[in-house]
């Protein structure tokens, strides 16, 4: 199928179609009756990001509120059963690896090893320190120590305004025994493991953030239109029980003018 027969037949449909934008930043984009596929898309996944648009498109007809509620499965293929989430994540998986997160949980298992490593660290001076209790030794020390603000944010700006002038100091993770010298290591190393924490936190909403996103029936179902087109039998092979309800809707007409282009 080539991307010139598909942008026409998607037109006499009444949609319109863009290949000159940005996307809104991604591959494609679909929204009430207008699919734009960046500029920037790779060749190869230029088909690929057209038919998962349109699947939109499609989706969005027999479903008029999945914009906003993501779709549900009783209406793509009129039963809710998870078999479809567990089968549907198989196959994103093998269209989209970005949907597997690799780098963020590489990230993760880092800051995971450097918790670690920066409680022994701690633990050589306090054996009795706990992450999920209050280290008394260090917040009698800290109270009085400007590096109180580092606890919160890795980078701090302190403005302090005299008689006749105002003095700028700037404050960081990386510079604490050039800037507080006289700092215990436990102590430094407390305050880098809570910076550490914090970062491990962004990064674990931020895969939650994302899976909501992959694991919503309009974005599955999106995708399986892709798989099937990508590779149909390692798509079956992922998927048969989505695949053979798939294929039956298809086959009474539920999907409307999905039909045409599958069969192509």
């Amino acid at each position: 199928m080539e991307e010139k027969t598909l942008i026409k037949y998607f037109r006499t449909l009444g949609l319109t179609v863009n290949r000159s934008t940005k996307a809104r930043g991604h591959q494609g984009f679909y929204l009430k009756n207008r699919i734009d596929v960046s500029k920037n898309t790779p060749q190869e996944r230029v088909v690929p990001t057209l038919l998962h648009e349109f699947a939109h498109y499609i989706h969005s007809q027999i479903e008029p509120d999945m914009p906003k509620t993501g779709g549900s499965f009783k209406i793509l293929f009129g039963e809710e059963n998870k078999i479809f989430t567990e089968e549907l994540i198989k196959v994103t998986n093998f269209v989209d690896e970005n949907s597997m997160f690799l780098k963020l949980y590489e990230h993760k298992d880092r800051l995971k090893n450097k918790i670690k490593d920066l409680e022994k660290i701690i633990k050589s001076e306090y054996p009795e320190f706990l992450r999920s209790k209050k280290f008394k030794e260090f917040d009698k020390y800290i109270r009085k120590s400007k590096a109180r603000y580092l606890l919160k944010y890795d980078r701090v700006k302190l403005v302090e305004r005299g008689f006749f002038k105002k003095t700028t100091t700037i404050y960081t993770i990386d510079n604490l025994e050039y800037d507080f010298p006289g700092m215990p290591r436990a102590f430094a190393a407390y305050i880098r493991l809570r910076s550490a924490q914090r970062r491990q936190s962004r990064v674990s909403a931020k895969i939650s953030r994302y899976k909501k996103y992959y694991e919503k029936p309009a974005e599955l179902f999106a995708r399986l239109v892709e798989g099937i087109y990508i590779d149909r039998e390692w798509t079956e092979a992922l998927a048969p029980y989505t695949c053979e309800k798939f294929y039956d809707n298809l086959k009474r007409g539920s999907y409307r003018e999905l039909a045409d282009v599958i069969n192509v």
